[in-house]
């Protein structure tokens, strides 16, 4: 929400406007002018009787008027009491006390005379009366004695003071006695038992009068209260009198309430126009009864009414005669009601209606004083001319009195005068002072020339132009230097002169020009009027959520008139900000750091230019988790229930969700809280369920969206009683340890489930389908009992039953157990195998008889390994393999073998105790399957026309191979691929030479092995011809050469040389004549080196990524990078090294995956290697 206030709102105009019209009234003081009361003391002035009393009266005029005092009717003469001084010019006197005089000998009514040569104004009456603040006259009290539930009025019966004292009730500790319905004070300062208890015996009811005035507090003697009780009472009396029965009533007797103050049924009260309203109605009775008011024939006034002193009594705030009437008071119990009808008459003192308002006249002109007041009863008017009834006063022709109105006509300059009006009526009077001053005087303008107003667009400017002149000057408004005079309903021209732009916009901005003009002559005045922009906040902080010691930002970004200042400020619930490090002040935010409860609130952002203000608020809510529960109280307490209340914790602005009861066992698990239920939040009591012999204790926990909150405190603790167990143990199971023994085991009850002291186990069993009797045994503390001596893996009837001290719990299930197992006896029979493929077989067997397993049949499992390889005729490390068959399933599926090979498996059977006996091995072999790749190859011995491959058996044949195919095909430029060649070899060879080849191409090989089922996966390779054999022997020749490496350091060196040599000369400017030497012949050895194209290199598909082999040699110093040959193998490698034999002949590598199409080379960044520097020397 955003709020935004102007220095010229339609408020501030008014008030502004107003100010502006009461100044244009006042005369210039450098002109003629009767006396004006300016200042004067109170018409009731209370005085301190310890201080100088001072009487206020202050007038101006022209001359300076000279002052003189009446008192009490008769001129005072201060010149001849020397405690008495008038304060130099002014009429104010002082007279001194504090220097032996005494306030009393000056009471009286003062009035002050301000006169110069136009006229004489008069103060009104001045009543002085100094504070008195007497003691209480001493008096004997009398203690009070009164029966418990009767009615009581303490009298307080203060001394009368001035003024009034203020009355309070206090003990002798200066503490103030505690009021309520049943006690309370009136608003006679008297103190009202409606009943009294026995809680108000007590001998220190005090009575205090403070007098503000003097500031003194008078106190009354104590009294003494004492309640007696029926009870006490009837003792007494008994003790004493031999009629014991006169008390035998009920010991308090309930009563219906009358009315203590006021008394009767009815009463008047009058109270005075714009005075409180203040009706009282203090009833006895009991219960206490409660005070209700109507008005009858009316309601009571909204917005004015308020009920004080627990609606005892009623305060109407600035009554008017329309809050006559009757107003009754209805005290009830529930026994019956009191009533009082208050008939109230609203009078009033004299008010004005039009006061005189002084008048300035030019000789020759007509005018009025009217004086009009209102009253009850209505006041009487009378007129006084210079402080003297107009009756008597000199008579002037041009005046003329018409009761409120006295008519001016044809003034002359003696005409001026000071007229007073005095409006009375019983109730007081009202005095005012106009004068009629006679001047001829040509306009003035009092507005300062080019003063400057600034105003924010779309609000009022007001323009002034304060006047004088007599007679009164027309005003006029212009704007600009040639501009037309200003008319129309854009603008308000108020009768003080001053100009009104309703609202103000841009173009209301300029030069405007004031002209004054009557018959004596003519002024103008300009003024200039600048409208700014309005300041706005555009981006306004927000309703903002935080938890507590978080952090939290409130953004506050505002735009404004260039022109103008800006400040802004930061308020907290429309206070300041606390002083406090964690508030950080930004540009345009508000940030508070670790944020608690006390921050919660609303934070406004104010900012206040010279012109305008604006702000805008946001509120910050600090949640938290809840504060814990407390005042936990048990109720109802019954042999298997209680029911816990609590009184929720706050629940730091998160509503509670839900309540989490806890409860410990304070007897089998201290210090141990275990969950017992949850409510929800708007919940606070439960009926909670209790086992026996538990001492409970319960604590609640608060919950809501931030968290749960500290547990309660604990609850009282609650033993219940004991009883036989309710349950018994759970997972009540029988399994053998042993071939020959039964092991039962249960789940312990837990301490509260026991139900009293002396747990204890009842274990029974018998052997199923067999008749048999029970054997039981009783034991304790513990969770299992082993019998010894059983069967091999045989049924038995278990049941464990719960004991303590007073009995058994009810009678439990029973459950099946079996003793101990044994190995298997017997192996499964007639294993069969059915090959399916050449890696997947299928086992067969027979399940072997179910006692002959004794115990739980878990499955089988079948052991298979693998003997030997057909295909190699060697034997291997076995390694055998298990495959596990749940349940009563007689086959299964031997995933995983390898093609071509011999098996042998068995079969066994398994139980809880472990696996039996082996079938016989069953020997199986799988037929052939597809070889593995070939395991390497090489592509070696490039010439101009042929390639040698070479290359190794597959790792894994899987059947007899019967032969090898190679694909090749060649490769452009372009990466295209040329027409395939297939050609099959025989299993037995390992090498061939590929004759009838293109020179200087790239080919492309597939190879793969063959079975009797079919191909393999291939590996591929790639390889080049060479251009020509004599050139790459050479190459081979002279990169070992001694010499050739000394000559291409030597180059390497002069290079150096002349580019050091050269960057010198450069740096100072000149050129070396080497330099142009070079420019003009070119020496072949040190042009830039080329490379041949019969060179080449390994091609790796980009696809692959794989790495060179460890058996390939690449030396450093036989790089190959791409130059501008268009044939360099490097075109499709990926800047991997070419690698050479010791001959010379290219070494292959061979990637597992199929091969795809090429992929484009990546140029190397390689440096030249010696080899292709040699070539551009051949």
């Amino acid at each position: 929400m955003m709020k935004k206030k102007s220095i010229s709102s339609s408020k501030a105009s008014l008030v502004l406007f107003l100010c502006q019209m009461i100044s244009a009234l006042d005369v210039p003081l450098d002109l003629s002018q009767p006396p004006t009361i300016t200042q004067q003391s109170p018409k009731d002035y209370i005085v301190d009787p310890r201080e100088n009393i001072v009487i206020q009266c202050e007038a101006k005029g022209k001359p300076p008027p000279s002052f003189s005092w009446t008192r009490n009717g008769t001129h005072f003469d201060i010149d001849k009491d020397a405690q008495v001084t008038m304060k130099p010019n002014s009429g104010t006197l002082v007279i001194n006390i504090m220097n032996g005089g005494k306030a009393e000998a000056y009471e009286g009514v003062y009035q002050c005379t301000a006169r110069n040569e136009r006229g004489a104004a008069i103060s009104n009456n001045i009543v002085i009366r100094p504070s008195r603040s007497p003691l209480w006259t001493k008096e004997k009290l009398e203690p009070n004695q009164v029966r418990e539930g009767d009615s009581l009025v303490l009298h307080c019966r203060p001394p009368v003071g001035l003024p009034p004292p203020i009355i309070f009730w206090m003990d002798n500790a200066f503490q103030r006695l505690p009021q309520s319905e049943r006690v309370s004070q009136g608003l006679n300062g008297d103190l009202y038992f409606s009943n009294v208890q026995p809680e108000d015996t007590r001998e220190d009811y005090i009575c205090y009068a403070r007098f503000n005035h003097t500031q003194t507090i008078q106190q009354k003697q104590p009294i003494s209260v004492k309640v007696f009780s029926m009870d006490s009472l009837n003792d007494t009396i008994a003790a004493n009198l031999s009629d014991t029965d006169i008390y035998g009533a009920k010991p308090v007797t309930e009563r219906q309430p009358i009315l203590l103050t006021p008394t009767g049924s009815t009463s008047t009260k009058v109270e005075l126009r714009g005075n409180v309203l203040l009706l009282e109605c203090i009833a006895a009775g009991l219960p206490t009864p409660v005070i209700r008011w109507i008005k009858e024939g009316g309601e009571l006034p909204a917005n004015r009414t308020f009920f004080e002193n627990f609606k005892k009594t009623l305060k109407i705030i600035d009554v008017s005669e329309a809050d006559s009437g009757n107003y009754k008071c209805i005290a009830r119990n529930i026994l019956g009601s009191a009533h009082h009808v208050i008939s109230v008459t609203v009078k009033a003192a004299p008010y004005w209606i039009t006061a005189p308002r002084n008048l300035v006249l030019s000789p020759g002109e007509d005018g009025t004083l009217i004086c009009r007041a209102n009253g009850n009863p209505k006041p009487n008017i009378s007129w006084l001319a210079n402080g003297v009834p107009i009756a008597i006063a000199p008579e002037d022709p041009s005046r003329k009195v018409d009761g409120d109105t006295i008519i001016f006509s044809h003034v002359q300059e003696r005409s001026s005068a000071v007229y007073q009006c005095n409006a009375s009526n019983e109730y007081g009077y009202l005095l005012a002072n106009a004068f009629v001053n006679i001047l001829a005087e040509p306009p003035r303008i009092l507005t300062p020339a080019n003063k400057l107003y600034q105003v924010i667009a779309d609000s009022p400017a007001l323009l002034d132009c304060a006047y004088f002149g007599s007679p009164k000057p027309e005003i006029e408004w212009f704007k600009g230097v040639k501009g037309s005079i200003l008319r129309g309903n854009e603008y308000i021209f108020h009768d003080n002169g001053t100009l009104e732009i309703p609202v103000a916009q841009k173009d209301s901005a300029g030069t405007y020009t004031c002209v004054a003009r009557n018959e004596l002559g003519k002024i103008q005045n300009e003024v200039q009027l600048e409208v700014k922009d309005p300041t706005m906040i555009i981006k306004q902080p927000e309703y903002k959520v935080i938890q507590r010691y978080g952090q939290v930002s409130f953004e506050c970004i505002i735009k404004h008139d260039s022109t103008l200042l800006p400040t802004v400020t930061w308020l907290k619930d429309n206070d300041e900000l606390p002083d406090d490090e964690r508030f950080l002040i930004g540009k345009d935010n508000l940030t508070i750091m670790n944020v608690t409860d006390k921050d919660d609130g609303t934070y406004t952002c104010i900012v206040n230019t010279t012109l305008d203000s604006v702000s805008a608020s946001a509120v910050l809510t600090v949640v938290a988790r809840p504060n814990p529960p407390f005042d936990l109280e048990l109720t109802g307490q019954l042999e298997r229930s209680v029911e816990l209340s609590w009184i929720p914790g706050d629940e730091n602005n998160s509503p509670i969700t839900n309540f989490v009861i806890e409860y410990e066992d304070g007897l089998h698990e201290p210090g141990v809280w275990h969950y017992q239920t949850e409510v929800p939040g708007t919940q606070t009591t439960i009926q909670l369920k209790l086992s026996p012999y538990v001492n409970y204790s319960f604590r609640v926990i608060a919950v809501n969206e931030i968290g749960r909150s500290q547990p309660s405190e604990p609850s009282e603790q609650y033993l219940t009683k004991s009883a036989n167990p309710d349950e018994n143990p759970s997972n009540v199971q029988g399994i053998g340890s042993e071939p020959d023994n039964l092991v039962i085991t249960w789940e312990s009850l837990k301490g509260f489930q026991s139900n009293g002291p002396g747990l204890q186990y009842k274990v029974s069993w018998r052997q199923k389908d067999v008749d048999d009797e029970w054997t039981s045994v009783i034991v304790a503390n513990v969770s299992k009992y082993i019998v010894s001596g059983t069967p091999t893996f045989v049924p038995y009837e278990i049941k464990v039953q719960a004991l303590n001290d007073l009995g058994y719990a009810p009678e439990p299930s029973e459950v099946i157990g079996h003793s101990g197992e044994d190995l298997p006896m017997v192996a499964p029979g007639n294993v069969q195998v059915h090959v399916i493929n050449s890696t997947l077989a299928k086992v067969h067997w027979d399940p072997v008889p179910l006692k002959t397993v004794r115990g739980h049949l878990q499955g089988y499992k079948v052991y298979y390994w693998k003997v030997q390889s057909l295909s190699r005729r060697s034997k291997r490390h076995v390694e055998k393999k298990i495959l596990t068959f749940r349940g009563n399933k007689t086959f299964g599926m031997l995933p995983g073998l390898e093609p071509y090979s011999s098996y042998k498996l068995n079969v066994r059977v398994v139980n809880g105790k472990g696996e039996g006996p082996a079938s016989p091995d069953k020997v199986f072999k799988t037929p052939e399957g597809v070889p593995s790749s070939p395991s390497f190859l090489k592509i070696t011995n490039p010439t101009l026309n042929s390639l040698t491959l070479e290359w190794g058996l597959p790792t894994h044949p899987n059947g007899v191979l019967t032969s090898y195919i190679l694909k090749f095909q060649p490769i452009n430029n372009t990466h295209e691929l040329g027409p395939l060649v297939e050609i099959r070899i025989p299993a037995n060879e390992s090498s061939l030479i590929l004759k009838n080849l293109n020179y200087s191409t790239r080919y492309k090989f597939y190879f793969n092995a063959q079975t009797s089922v079919g191909s393999g996966s291939q590996i591929t390779e790639e390889a080049v011809t060479i251009m020509d054999e004599a050139m790459a022997s050479r190459q081979v020749d002279i990169a070992t050469q001694g010499w050739f490496i000394g000559l291409m350091c030597a180059v390497a060196l002069l290079i150096l040389i002349l580019l050091i040599v050269c960057f010198i000369r450069r740096n100072k400017g000149g050129k070396y004549p080497v330099k142009e030497k070079e420019d003009a012949h070119a020496d072949p050895e040190i042009q830039p080196m080329k490379e041949d194209d019969g060179t080449f290199g390994e091609y790796s598909d980009a696809e692959d990524h794989k790495p060179l082999k460890k058996g390939s040699r690449t030396p450093s110093d036989r790089t190959v990078k791409k130059e501008d040959s268009d044939d360099s193998l490097v075109d499709y490698g990926e800047g991997v090294n070419g690698q050479f034999n010791e001959d010379g002949s290219f070494i292959g590598q061979y990637s597992g995956k199929k091969e795809k199409e090429p992929a484009e080379g990546n140029e190397s960044s390689e440096a030249p290697s010696p080899v292709n520097a040699m070539n551009s020397f051949v």
